[in-house]
């Protein structure tokens, strides 16, 4: 009996930081900031925890994708999960946040914020 192998396909690499491009619908502000997996940041009243960030490697075709939990903190309230799953770059309209003051995407995976050289 001969048994034939498929050769896996090359999978996604999990990265250290997350790339994430954030738009104030009421000011039109739109910034750029890297999350580092694990962590939570704030934007607004959003608190946006990247849970794990990937990315295909080169030779394959570009995508980055990250797990995402987004919360929503008014003042003297407790946080409220109004978002969680994975957001894919090259689809932010795939699985999107849906929130009437703020959106957020993902750009891209790496390694390093920065400043950590």
């Amino acid at each position: 009996m001969c048994l034939i192998v498929a050769p896996q396909p090359v999978s996604a690499e999990p990265h250290a930081v997350a790339v994430l491009q954030t738009l104030d619908k009421v000011t039109a502000r739109v910034n750029t900031i890297d999350v580092r997996v694990g962590t939570t940041v704030r934007f607004g009243s959003l608190l946006i925890r990247v849970d794990h960030c990937d990315k295909r490697p080169p030779e394959e075709t570009p995508e980055s994708a990250a797990f995402l939990e987004i919360a929503e903190q008014r003042p003297g309230e407790a946080p409220v999960l109004t978002f969680a799953g994975w957001m894919f770059a090259s689809s932010p309209a795939l699985n999107a946040l849906e929130h009437p003051v703020y959106d957020v995407w993902v750009l891209d995976c790496k390694e390093r914020i920065k400043e950590d050289n």
